[in-house]
């Protein structure tokens, strides 16, 4: 299935599924087809009777809220371009309050989630479970029950983009239940949780009033996201300013400029979209829900195939160490997470390589010579700025210093005074077969495992030291001890192909 499905994957490994997945053919060839037999109207251009645009369109939303078990009649789904641009929305709606409204995320949270705090009058980030659910649970002294306490916006993620690992779902029960917090919503990010896991919102108590997530995520294509609203939070929306084409009924512009929205009757989403729908976008992804439940028999399975990868590759990596008993890769797995347990954790392995000496190899190197070896892995910050700080053991000061250094994320070299300033990200989704694992783990073994052999420094640069693992005799006509690929490009790089020439 997978050479006839993903044929872009005969070569490379890819181990980046948080990032984006892959699309499969028969996506490709079910969506050129309704594209080749459908007349796309916009949807703006129908009149009394619905086009078949908009036929379309509300015939996808119910398919979305039904892979979500999300009723229709309490829930309402805005299509927005990707999950950022969820977040934007609800926070122009909470940013329209006349005296502003107040910010409180968890650390594992995406910089997407970050980011609000700085239109927000109060913003506070909980750096460990405890401190959230005491936020949640115990009486906020800040309100004592006032009904003009601030508009209070709670932020995490269902699970974390940098480490995989899976937050309570109970917690907007938890906010919700509280009377010290009248004003309060929950914001979920399930941008990482629905790339290989089911989202079930049929607990309509326990459901987020905001719901963020984007399907390419899911299926590699379209580039779309969406917006899942509680219906009784959609009020706040009212307070959104900017109005565009399609969600206003009546407009004036000259003496006393004046615009209603349109009625609520018509749909939350009515009054959201503004501009012409991604009706092709729209039509793909009612394709990608049929084809990817054809393929592999919905998202149980997928999270139970994934979540197995990551625990094989987590056990391998976590058993590998050096010739003199040090451990040859420091793994980022929550304390409360354990791989194989879809409850709390995801699909996800983080870490960093550590030499025999105790130094660190920059994940900028991982990340190039796994390029090099066709592996396509993440590295760097993840856009998780306060997980992984917590992870490296960074504080505030160490990254403004490493700013004023000159470091910027993402670039070579990123260790920083001993201390690495990103982590390497592997990733499974649905086509990832247990080969992927067998080919990073042995791309890690051969580029990085000490096994007491020769060493070669090249340079006084961390980016240029280089450790021979075996040394080949050029006349084994048996083949055995013959470098890996790896080592050949290494080895070109540094001058020593003389090693075996």
């Amino acid at each position: 299935m997978r050479r006839r499905e993903f044929p872009m994957l005969q070569g490379p490994t890819y181990l980046d599924h948080a990032g984006t997945a892959l699309a499969s053919k028969s996506l490709m060839i079910q969506f050129s087809k309704e594209m080749s037999t459908r007349l796309l109207a916009n949807p703006h251009s129908a009149g009394a009777k619905p086009n078949g645009s908009q036929l379309m369109i509300s015939a996808t939303r119910l398919k979305v809220l039904q892979l979500f078990r999300a009723d229709p009649e309490l829930f309402d789904i805005v299509f927005v371009a990707n999950a950022t641009a969820g977040i934007k929305l609800v926070v122009e709606a909470f940013s329209g309050v006349s005296n502003g409204f107040d910010y409180v995320y968890h650390r594992d949270s995406h910089t997407s989630l970050v980011g609000i705090r700085e239109l927000a009058e109060n913003s506070r980030c909980f750096e460990t479970d405890e401190e959230a659910v005491k936020w949640l649970e115990v009486d906020n002294a800040s309100s004592n029950g006032d009904p003009n306490v601030n508009l209070t916006l709670f932020a995490y993620p269902a699970q974390s983009n940098m480490n995989g690992r899976r937050l309570p779902f109970h917690w907007p029960r938890t906010l919700r239940s509280n009377p010290h917090h009248p004003k309060a919503y929950c914001l979920l990010d399930a941008a990482a949780l629905v790339s290989t896991s089911p989202l079930d919102l049929s607990d309509y108590d326990c459901a987020p009033d905001f719901v963020v997530l984007s399907f390419y995520k899911m299926f590699g294509f379209p580039d779309l996201g969406a917006l899942i609203v509680r219906k009784p939070a959609g009020e706040l929306f009212a307070n959104k300013r900017y109005f565009g084409g399609g969600t206003t009924e009546m407009i004036t512009c000259f003496n006393k400029p004046w615009f209603q929205r349109k009625e609520e009757i018509k749909g939350l989403n009515a009054r959201l979209e503004d501009g012409t729908l991604a009706i092709r976008s729209i039509l793909a992804l009612g394709c990608a829900i049929d084809v990817q439940d054809e393929l592999f028999g919905g998202y149980e399975e997928i999270s139970k195939h994934t979540g197995w990868l990551a625990s094989c590759m987590y056990d391998q990596l976590s058993a590998m160490k050096h010739a003199n008993g040090v451990h040859l890769c420091k793994i980022y797995k929550d304390p409360t997470s354990t791989y194989g347990d879809p409850e709390t954790q995801g699909a996800t392995v983080a870490f960093n390589i550590c030499r025999s000496d105790g130094t660190w190899v920059a994940s900028s190197t991982v990340g190039r010579l796994a390029t090099e070896s066709n592996i396509h892995i993440r590295t760097g910050g993840v856009c998780n700025p306060a997980g992984t700080a917590l992870a490296l053991n960074l504080t505030d000061d160490d990254i403004q210093r490493a700013y004023t250094s000159g470091f910027r994320c993402g670039q070579e070299n990123d260790v920083r005074d001993g201390m690495p300033m990103g982590i390497v990200r592997a990733s499974f989704g649905p086509a990832s077969t247990l080969k992927d694992v067998d080919v990073f783990v042995n791309f890690v073994r051969e580029s990085f495992q000490e096994t007491g052999a020769a060493k070669v420094a090249i340079g006084a640069d961390e980016e240029n030291e280089f450790a021979i693992s075996s040394i080949c005799r050029k006349d084994d006509r048996k083949g055995r001890n013959k470098p890996s690929r790896v080592q050949k490009r290494r080895w070109h790089r540094f001058g020593l192909s003389c090693l075996f020439s």
